[in-house]
């Protein structure tokens, strides 16, 4: 018995083996247009194993080159879009630019970076003080979620004063919410959560027995 594991490597594993070997059946053809007609005969068999993406944009010409990549570019035949570049398509995508200042308490996260610099350009307004109020009450039920741990609001005042660099400057008597209340918050949604994926998981797994 031959096992998978035995055979040779699937370029694209989601064509399947019989898709390869009639792949490299058409390299062999010698008749130019015999070859052509082989390789057309291949694409339709490919789109029809994913019909709902045959009003994808581009979806052809991704077909076709996903037969010169099985081919390992050795399959010479009349595209429609050409001969894929071999250097094009497998060069390394550029590195992503990742930030390069480490930042101050990073339990809060960069968004609340981001609401912060939005709410000192702001001009004084309700609405800017209302922003101002949910970023405090973030802050605080991000703490309270990284360091598991009550918290006291002036802790939360003076980190949001740091990190707008002195121009948010809350009073000690401003209030937010109770610290056991964003506490309870932070379970419920955590449970939530936890019910949510049990139940996606057992839906998964009765799906699965009802098939056998």
């Amino acid at each position: 018995m031959e096992y998978a594991s035995q055979k040779p490597k699937l370029i694209i594993p989601e064509y399947g083996r019989h898709i390869q070997m009639l792949v490299e059946q058409a390299i062999d053809i010698e008749d130019r247009k015999e070859r052509n007609n082989f390789a057309s005969a291949i694409i339709d068999l490919m789109g029809e194993m994913y019909p709902y993406l045959r009003d994808v944009n581009d979806f052809k010409h991704k077909l076709w080159t996903h037969l010169s990549l099985m081919s390992d570019f050795k399959l010479d035949i009349d595209s429609p879009y050409g001969k894929p570049d071999r250097a094009e398509i497998y060069k390394r995508p550029p590195k992503l630019p990742y930030p390069q200042k480490r930042m101050k308490f990073r339990y809060y996260g960069r968004t609340i970076i981001k609401l912060i610099t939005l709410a000192v350009d702001m001009e004084e307004s309700e609405e800017k003080t209302a922003l101002i109020y949910s970023i405090a009450t973030h802050m605080k039920k991000q703490y309270l979620s990284w360091n598991k741990e009550i918290v006291e609001n002036k802790t939360i005042f003076r980190d949001l004063e740091i990190l707008s660099e002195g121009k948010i400057i809350l009073p000690e008597n401003y209030s937010l919410p109770a610290s056991r209340d964003l506490v309870k918050q932070n379970h419920s949604k955590q449970n939530h959560s936890k019910q949510n994926h049990d139940k996606k998981r057992s839906h998964k797994r009765h799906k699965r027995k009802s098939k056998h």
